[in-house]
């Protein structure tokens, strides 16, 4: 038993979307939302499946939390610094801002305050 249809090797056809003529065999199905429809058109009309349109479609699962969490150890095991105290690894912040440090002001004694301020004053002469 033979085929239903001509193979078309020659067959002219309409680019649903523009309206100029192209070989039948160089058309291609038009798909939207992994769904095919009855149109058929041109290399240059013809648009890849919209990804943003099949949100929803796919189960998509993003955890923020971490399975047993561990704290971290490096305030103690970070050493000492180049000023000779103790560093505090991951949690060394030194930053300022009125007052310069602002720990050492308050009862907060997590965040250690090495930060000293040093001005100088000078004079410029214009010639």
């Amino acid at each position: 038993m033979g085929n239903r249809f001509a193979s078309g090797k020659k067959a002219i056809a309409e680019c649903d979307r523009c309206g100029q003529q192209f070989k039948l065999k160089t058309l291609k199905t038009e798909i939207i939302k992994q769904r095919k429809y009855e149109l058929l058109v041109c290399p240059e009309c013809w648009d890849p499946d919209q990804p943003q349109l099949m949100l929803g479609t796919f189960p998509v699962d993003d955890p923020q939390a971490l399975r047993n969490p561990r704290k971290d150890t490096t305030y103690v095991t970070s050493g000492v610094n180049s000023a000779g105290n103790l560093s505090g690894g991951s949690r060394d912040i030194q930053w300022g801002w009125n007052p310069v440090g602002g720990a050492s002001f308050s009862n907060d004694d997590s965040t250690p305050n090495y930060l000293v301020i040093r001005t100088y004053i000078g004079t410029v002469t214009i010639s």
